[in-house]
């Protein structure tokens, strides 16, 4: 079952004309991406392009990859091709979230590797390599610190590393963070909450190899995702490799010497796009952080220099440029010049985006221009929900549709409890409204004609009666739900499950709910279901 996302609630407009009327939209986007009659010129300009880091690329990524034994084939090929002139990237990218993140994680990721499948098998000409970008070098803590699981009692619970960081404390990017001793907290909460099950133990051994006090974010991450999906041969790079920064160093500079063109043409793209839509990302003067003392900060000019945000540090134009010359490590891209660091590494065909950075690449495309890259085509990542069957049996019971889910457990409920009570509340009282809004109508002109006093006092008493409606109407409402308890036991499950939080599933729950329940089989099944060619929601059934 598919549900176009404009039957979802809260997506942007957008997101939806990108995927759904494209006409729209193409005045802020190089390419459309259903338009496959183009791929063959994009691919020819993005392969001759030249791009004399490959050779360099190709070693030092391989040394990322030291650290594994056991590498599949298929990653060992995709390590050899990475310096052909004809390999072609399909990019993705995600900030490291402990114990993967999100589902959607796992989406972008597949969705990419089957794009790559899909595009050996009618490209043959080419070498078509997924490539999974870390954002190691983010700072944002709070964001990745946590996961939400469903318990044994279908509650919805979160389970940290650590507390929350107030925005003004998050400096330090979140790759270089080492896991303490009190990761052993979290694999206690997890152990406590997960429902016993004959795929508990091995789950929790996995996530236990990859996760230890000393190990970093991004190693841990990393160490996941290779032992989830070095199989499909997909590469894993982590950006913030010093080696690599090295690379970035023209990029770097040519930010810095001419940011105020870049910022001058992002401002007037963003202000355009707000005519009609919204700007996903607010324009900074310089795209670009520098590290210092364990901290991520933001460059901003300020007359003759160049200052870090809330920090006592700024450079002269001299320096800061000798800075990115002898210490280029220090320095990294902001959300819109990463992907002008990753195009400019790597020969991108496509890049797999959500919603947001299909929304903030609408921003982005001025600076391909400056930096004089080939943009690469932006295709929807895959979007799902995943329901167990035996779920489907209560849907089907009360007759309603799974994009039902999306509008609300209150939603849900009145047209359930409109399905099933002998009475239908809503109309009841709906009806009763209207019919003394009318009778205090009526009588508010009968008695205008004895006096105004006594027409003007009419709403005040109108106002009581309706707040005394409106709490039996509350009241009747309680009765009802006692009535119809277990219902609402299987409605809030569902709505845990299915639409946690208020919103989708992918976006809320962690895998480790459904390996925990199904074993680590069903991140193969989820491979097999998810279409990559249908740009709608797709439900897929356990």
């Amino acid at each position: 079952m598919n549900i176009k996302f404009s039957e979802i609630p809260n997506h942007q407009n957008l997101f939806l004309d990108y995927l759904y009327d494209f006409e729209k939209v193409k005045s802020f986007y190089f390419y459309d991406f259903r338009a496959k009659e183009n791929y063959p010129d994009i691919f020819r300009r993005v392969s001759e392009r030249k791009n004399e880091n490959r050779s360099s690329i190709k070693e030092i990524i391989k040394k990322q990859y030291e650290p594994f034994q056991n590498i599949s084939q298929k990653t060992s090929k995709n390590l050899e091709l990475l310096n052909d002139n004809k390999t072609l990237f399909i990019v993705t990218g995600q900030q490291i979230g402990i114990f993967g993140g999100p589902l959607y994680t796992f989406y972008k990721i597949i969705t990419a590797i089957k794009l790559s499948q899909h595009l050996k098998e009618r490209y043959d000409e080419y070498y078509f390599i997924p490539l999974f970008w870390m954002e190691s070098d983010d700072h944002d803590f709070n964001e990745v610190n946590s996961i939400n699981i469903l318990n044994d009692s279908n509650n919805l619970v979160s389970i940290s590393y650590k507390d929350v960081i107030e925005e003004e404390e998050m400096k330090e990017t979140v790759g270089t963070i080492t896991f303490d001793e009190s990761l052993d907290e979290v694999f206690t909460k997890l152990e406590s909450e997960l429902r016993n099950t004959e795929f508990k133990q091995p789950l929790i051994d996995k996530l236990k190899t990859a996760y230890q006090a000393g190990k970093s974010f991004k190693v841990s991450f990393r160490e996941l995702l290779f032992d989830l999906f070095d199989k499909y041969g997909l590469i894993i790079f982590d950006p913030q490799d010093d080696e690599i920064k090295n690379l970035l160093k023209p990029i770097f500079i040519n930010e810095i010497n001419n940011f105020r063109e870049h910022t001058q043409k992002l401002v007037s793209v963003s202000a355009k796009l707000e005519e009609q839509y919204h700007a996903q990302v607010k324009i900074k003067p310089v795209n670009l952080f520098y590290t210092l003392d364990k901290g991520r900060y933001a460059i901003e000019p300020d007359e003759n220099v160049f200052k870090l945000r809330r920090k006592r540090k700024q450079f002269t134009t001299e320096e800061i440029l000798s800075e990115v010359e002898n210490n280029p490590e220090r320095f990294s891209p902001n959300v819109l010049l990463r992907p002008i660091c990753q195009d400019f590494l790597f020969n991108t065909a496509f890049y797999v985006a959500g919603p947001s950075e299909i929304s903030y690449f609408a921003q982005v495309n001025p600076l391909y221009e400056f930096f004089n890259l080939v943009p690469p085509i932006i295709h929807p990542r895959s979007s799902a929900t995943l329901l167990e069957k035996h779920l489907t049996a209560f849907i089907e019971k009360y007759n309603f549709e799974v994009k039902d889910i999306f509008y609300g457990q209150e939603h849900l409920k009145e047209k359930i409890f409109s399905k099933i009570s002998e009475i239908n509340l809503k109309d009841v009282f709906d009806e009763s409204n209207k019919k003394l809004n009318l009778i205090f109508d009526e009588l508010k002109q009968e008695l205008f004609s004895v006096d105004k006093t006594l027409s003007d006092s009419v709403n005040k008493y109108r106002e009581k009666t309706l707040l005394l409606l409106n709490d039996l109407n509350n009241k009747s409402k309680k009765y009802q739900e006692v009535k119809f308890e277990t219902v609402l036991r299987q409605l809030h499950k569902l709505s845990n499950l299915l639409y946690p939080n208020q919103n989708l599933q992918e976006r809320e729950l962690n895998f480790i709910y459904f390996v925990n329940k199904f074993g680590f089989d069903l991140l193969d099944n989820i491979y097999d279901e998810l279409s990559i060619q249908d740009f709608s929601h797709q439900i897929i059934y356990l």
